[in-house]
């Protein structure tokens, strides 16, 4: 098998062993995230390494079509708050930012246009309010206090239907859910998972985190599995590796087992226990690199595992985080949220959207992906979700990026924030500069034209599919995201490297004879499921992400074919850090 392959971020490094979202070249020290710089270039020997969030490979372009509007520089090397703008400005403010780093191949991840809102007040429904050593036990952590039950007003449905999960990709550390035998490390195109068999278990709805998944049943229980430094999985999962025979060959050893703990690599349901007795059900999960979150019927939102910043883990709610205390150990209610109708996920980051049509952000806001600007000192107030600036009661749906956001108002409307240094927001501005980023939402002018059905960005790009079926990539373009030949594209949206090749495409393309339901994206890959329910995909392939039975780059839109998936209808597709999850109704075509 060749050496497995990984790209670049900005300076960042794609997902390592102990980072979890997404590729990387090289590894990067356990507290840095890598800056949004664009790196020198590298040859394709160079890309050989852990997957994870990638560094950005060649120099900065050459020429930018728009220089970017510099917003004053903090006292850190993060953005500072800055004051709201007083008048309408046609530009966004582009602003340094500390690029993320791209969580290589293993254990954890660290993974223009419009006008200016105001900044709304809190809307009225908001209330008051390392690695693991196997052999040992995971801290003992409180479960919620029991509540007394009382009537529920579901203001959610819950998903129904069974679905059959497919799992490809890089599997070592359990991330596909295949238990733990030694044949499970790494699949190269779609298999059906059996241990989320759509009789016996019936997954409704299923979320992809760094290196981990969640997954809710149709009875309403959460299962996980995966990586569980950071306690993603919201239980315990301590197991004592057994004593492997000193006379065993390495053979015989690889032949029976695979060395895996099977508590993370098996999907196991998190003990109802660990939930109010008064919630009635779940509508929704979501997962980012390391932390894992429930939306309920009635609107409530639940989260566990932790966030991570340019210096390492910080920790998941701001109390605890002032305290050193990193880790969220089980699900625990997030005070601050009711009425929610929506969740959203970035790589460190959390987007809600209640019933009235507002929108609340919290995590990691180090690139302004949660649309605000953080000084230093005040990082740990943003682990309390605080409300988007965005058109007050307007917005309908929300989606977010490794470190960028996305909301779709009433008019049909894009508006998006945050990391901006591949145009990855899809607002040209700031596209190619080391530190770009979008502070606070702009409509995104480049998709006015477009009524757009889905949106969803990776690391450093993104793509959408409109209501007609169009599919629409754009950001970053050296490893294969766009799906297309290069050569089709408008030279004056391209911006080139120090060695005159493609780098960013700074406004979006349209993948052709595609005609698409729903997109994911991945680090630097892709999904489209088709209208007839076929799955096709292209970028990056470390690892076997793109299910094509490769780790070579796909650079065209190329549909995933095997005997597993072949007389299905797909219908959903998720991508991890280097892993890919297909899922589709029990029924055949």
């Amino acid at each position: 098998m060749a050496p497995r392959k990984s790209a670049a971020s900005a300076n960042d490094t794609k997902p390592t062993k102990n980072n979890a979202t997404t590729k990387s070249k090289a590894e990067p020290k356990a507290a840095d995230k890598p800056s949004t710089k664009i790196a020198k270039d590298e040859s394709a020997q160079a890309k050989k390494g852990a997957n994870g969030i990638k560094p950005a490979r060649g120099r900065k372009p050459k020429e930018v079509e728009e220089a970017p509007v510099k917003a004053p520089v903090a006292t850190t090397t993060k953005p500072g708050r800055g004051r709201k703008p007083k008048s309408v400005e046609s530009v966004p403010e582009t602003a340094p930012a500390t690029a993320p780093a791209k969580p290589g191949r293993g254990r954890k991840a660290k993974p223009a246009d419009g006008d200016v809102p105001e900044v709304p007040a809190a809307p009225a429904t908001t209330v008051a309010g390392t690695k693991r050593a196997a052999s040992k036990a995971s801290p003992t952590a409180e479960a919620p206090s029991k509540r007394q039950k009382k009537a529920v007003v579901s203001v959610n449905d819950a998903p129904t239907g069974k679905l059959d999960i497919y799992v490809f990709g890089a599997g070592e550390q359990g991330e596909l859910g295949l238990g733990s035998g030694a044949r499970v490390k790494d699949v190269q195109r779609p298999r059906l998972n059996k241990n989320l068999d759509s009789k016996s278990i019936g997954v409704a709805q299923i979320a992809v985190g760094g290196m981990h998944c969640v997954a809710l049943t149709h009875d309403g229980k959460i299962l996980t599995w995966g990586v569980n430094d950071n306690y993603a999985l919201g239980r315990d999962t301590a197991w004592e590796a057994p004593t492997r025979d000193a006379d065993a060959s390495d053979s015989e050893d690889d032949d029976e087992e695979s060395g895996l703990n099977p508590r993370e690599t098996t999907p196991t349901a998190i003990p109802s226990e660990c939930f109010p007795d008064d919630v009635a059900g779940f509508s929704q999960v979501v997962a980012t690199n390391s932390a894992s979150f429930a939306l309920t019927l009635d609107g409530r939102v639940f989260g566990w595992g932790a966030f991570s910043g340019n210096d390492g883990t910080w920790g998941f709610f701001k109390e605890d985080a002032a305290k050193g205390i990193k880790f969220q150990k089980v699900p625990a209610l997030i005070p601050q949220l009711s009425n929610i109708k929506a969740l959203a996920s970035g790589g460190d980051h959390v987007l809600a959207l209640d019933h009235k049509g507002y929108v609340f952000a919290w995590g990691c806001g180090e690139q302004s992906q949660l649309a605000h600007r953080v000084a230093e000192r005040r990082r740990f107030d943003y682990l309390v979700p605080n409300p988007v600036a965005l058109p007050k009661g307007k917005i309908q749906a929300i989606s977010a990026g490794g470190y960028h956001g996305f909301a779709v108002d009433d008019k049909g409307q894009v508006w998006s924030w945050g990391l901006n240094n591949f145009g990855q927001t899809g607002i040209s501005n700031g596209a190619g500069d080391d530190n770009a980023v979008i502070q606070r939402p702009f409509i995104v002018k480049a998709l006015s034209d477009y009524k757009i059905k889905s949106i969803v960005g990776g690391l450093q790009h993104s793509i959408a599919c409109t209501k007609d079926g169009a599919v629409l990539v754009w950001g970053r373009c050296d490893d294969g995201q766009m799906g297309v030949d290069l050569k089709d594209v408008p030279k004056e949206n391209l911006l080139l490297d120090s060695r005159e090749k493609p780098k960013i495409n700074k406004e979006p393309v349209q993948v052709p004879d595609l005609k698409a339901d729903f997109v994911a994206a991945g680090i630097d890959d892709c999904i489209a499921i088709t209208t007839d329910g076929k799955a096709y995909s292209w970028g990056f392939s470390d690892g076997y992400r793109t299910g094509h039975g490769t780790d070579e780059p796909i650079h065209k839109a190329t549909m995933i074919d095997n005997t597993a998936i072949r007389d299905k209808k797909l219908t959903w597709a998720g991508c991890g850090g280097q892993f890919s999850v297909l899922a589709g109704p029990t029924v055949q075509l």
